[in-house]
């Protein structure tokens, strides 16, 4: 077995530093190092002149906020990225060498330089070829965020031709703060430039190999590369190396339609295997942990690569490969063969004979861009998450965490579509204008593989060669339309579990009451604290928090609300608490028939607002993974379902907020679980 094989290679290779960065000596929760580490001692006169330089940089910013004319709005992030990079670098000593320094002081002069020529309603490097840093107001927290261009120099700014995109995704680098991250941007090209090719390096906010806000991340950087640079939305690949072969694989089987090619290098594709066998870490996973694994493990999505070509890579002698490995084997048994180039007696690098024939594929991909249309549709989801592939989306399901598939053919001749669908109880289907194959003088007719009786008849395509249709499954019937709900329902972006609050815009609540217990008041108060330092160590963020008297209905409307405290301390939990499925009075705390003393213990939970069902409250809780998972990033996955029950006689750690007494999902209609 390869397993086996790669124990052995372990033992004998020289790996590099970075990549025992997070070995074995990383496995002891009482013994977590920081992540990031503590940076260097500034010297008076570095420490003088970055503060004159910020303060300089912080007056200029200030006079382009007092202005609301659309370019100062639209580029004051290109500014504001230099600004929040060196300042954090300085207040929370994220520079790590003389050379980091030297470096923030460069970025205060290009940050001023961009502010002077803003001010002056230019914005020359919006037209600059070759290396540029460009920023944007994320919607998760209204925080500007950093990213990387290689912009080629055949690029017009004018004109109808559009570009090919690349997404490079970094590799894991614990001292990647912004300023780091931006001046390397500033210098390097980095490992593939292809020619006539917009190369966008997503931040990612930090080290998270791109999920939760980082997997946003990149999304956000896409769209703000698209409204300023003339894209070819067909052909936009995703690629990456190590951690960002990681984060590639998981783009890839979560958003298979928006690429033309997948190309990810070493990396990890799933969690148990790649931490036994690479971080020799024993696993005690609970049950609902080992179901959570199924939202960025991505064997289980596979089947989603049946429309998007990969391209893989691996050195022969790294033991990541691993990664690439397991997708294979997983796509095998799928009946589809994976491409796979392996570096010749290589470790963890890409081999310069191995980066020409990538670049061969990749190029020759790139010609054919990604299908408009495709006729045959093979999904696969354990969450409505990620519920869409190109003119399928699912809207419904069984259970999540449990696998859901669909697989849908388009029939042109026959005006029909066939449809094999397990797991799932409602459908979406929708092609755009103009790219309808069914003659438009016939209805289209759905044939189900459970539907015994004649096929389902469904309208006619619209005169723009459009067409949509709704289905969904009662008992074993596939019906049309939407089923009659009375209860809310698990949809997508409703879906749960607790960390996906914090992949959207939400707001801290913070109480400015007492807790009826000074232990439940002591630990949801030091909770709070946590996540928000948290927050911006790991996800590079800065919470907004709001105390519970301001909280507004425009806060209820536009915000996930992420409340602390209990039902005394906390007014905005007390006006929902009652619509929820717990039961929390004085004396105990009641869910799912089981009772804990309210003294000691706590919820945190996450459902739909009460008060706006389109958005979340969370009680008491930010991400649930801790410091001991920063240590991996294989370990970064949610750690908590839907609700949890913490017994606060257990002090936090680095793996939980306190001992578990109970956990699990809510059922598909929000209800507890018998």
């Amino acid at each position: 077995m390869y397993y086996q094989r790669y124990l052995i290679w372990l033992l004998s290779a020289c790996v590099s530093t970075s990549l025992w960065a997070d070995g074995p000596q990383d496995n002891i929760p009482e013994n977590v190092r920081p992540v990031p580490p503590v940076g260097v001692e500034l010297n008076p006169q570095d420490q003088k002149e970055l503060l004159t330089g910020l303060e300089v940089l912080q007056q200029s910013v200030e006079q382009l906020r007092q202005r609301d004319d659309a370019l100062t709005v639209d580029l004051l992030p290109d500014v504001e990225i230099f600004l929040r990079a060196v300042d954090h670098g300085v207040r929370y000593r994220e520079l790590f060498s003389p050379r980091d320094v030297k470096n923030a002081a460069n970025l205060l002069v290009e940050g001023q330089r961009r502010a002077e020529a803003l001010l002056k309603g230019e914005a020359p490097w919006t037209t600059r070829k070759g290396l540029v840093v460009r920023g944007f107001r994320s919607r998760i927290d209204q925080t500007v965020q950093p990213y990387g261009l290689v912009i080629p120099e055949s690029y017009t700014g004018v004109g109808k031709e559009k570009y090919r995109l690349d997404l490079w995704f970094h590799g894991r680098g614990e001292r990647s703060s912004e300023t780091v991250f931006i001046s390397e941007r500033m210098n390097r090209a980095g490992r593939f430039t292809p020619r006539d090719t917009i190369v966008l390096h997503p931040y990612g906010r930090y080290s998270n190999a791109f999920k939760f806000a980082g997997e946003v991340d990149v999304l956000e950087a896409l769209e703000h590369a698209r409204r300023h640079y003339r894209i070819d939305e067909d052909r936009v690949a995703v690629r990456g190396f190590s951690m960002g072969g990681a984060g590639c694989w998981q783009m890839a089987v979560h958003y298979p339609d928006l690429f033309f090619a997948a190309n990810p290098g070493a990396g990890f594709s799933e969690t148990p295997e790649f931490l036994r066998f690479f971080q020799k870490e024993t696993l005690a996973p609970t049950d609902f942990e080992r179901k959570l694994w199924r939202m960025y493990d991505c064997p289980g999505y596979a089947d989603n690569l049946f429309q998007l070509p990969v391209v893989a890579y691996s050195g022969e002698l790294d033991i990541q490969k691993q990664a690439a490995d397991i997708m294979e084997a997983a796509l095998a048994e799928r009946d589809l063969k994976l491409t796979h180039i392996i570096g010749a007696e290589t470790k963890h690098t890409i081999d310069p004979a191995s980066m020409q024939i990538i670049e061969r594929k990749m190029d020759h991909l790139a010609q054919v861009g990604r299908a408009k249309l495709p006729l045959e549709l093979h999904f696969a989801t354990f969450t409505l998450k990620y519920n869409r592939l190109h003119w399928l989306t699912v809207t419904g399901v069984d259970e999540h965490w449990q696998q859901a598939k669909v697989r849908a053919k388009l029939i042109p001749a026959g005006n029909a579509i066939e449809i094999h669908a397990d797991g799932v109880t409602s459908l979406q289907l929708s092609i755009p204008a103009g790219h309808s194959p069914f003659r438009p003088d016939q209805p289209v007719s759905i044939i189900f593989n459970s539907q015994t009786e004649t096929p389902i008849v469904a309208s006619r395509p619209e005169s723009d060669g459009s067409w949509h249709c709704e289905l969904y499954r009662q008992g074993t019937a596939w019906k049309l339309g939407q089923p009659r709900e009375t209860e809310v329902r698990k949809r997508h972006n409703l879906q749960g579990p607790i960390d996906d609050a914090f992949m959207d815009s939400f707001i801290v609540v913070r109480p400015t009451g007492q807790a009826r217990h000074e232990m439940v008041d002591r630990w949801t108060r030091s909770e709070l604290e946590h996540f928000v330092a948290e927050w911006r160590r790991q996800f590079r963020g800065d919470a907004v928090v709001k105390d519970d008297i301001d909280v507004t209905e425009d806060d209820h409307s536009k915000y996930h609300l992420i409340l602390f405290g209990d039902t005394a301390s906390n007014a905005v939990m007390k006006s929902v608490v009652n619509q929820l499925p717990i039961e929390w009075t004085d004396q105990q705390i009641s869910i799912g028939g089981q009772k804990f003393n309210a003294a000691d213990h706590a919820p945190a939970m996450i459902y739909p607002n009460p008060l706006n069902p389109d958005r979340y409250i969370v009680l008491n809780s930010g991400f649930t993974y801790r410091e001991y998972a920063y240590l991996n990033n294989a370990r970064q996955v949610p750690k908590l379902p839907d609700w949890a029950i913490v017994d606060l006689k257990t002090p936090p750690d680095s793996l939980w907020p306190g001992k578990i007494v109970d956990a699990n999902f809510f059922d598909e209609r929000w209800r507890v679980k018998k």
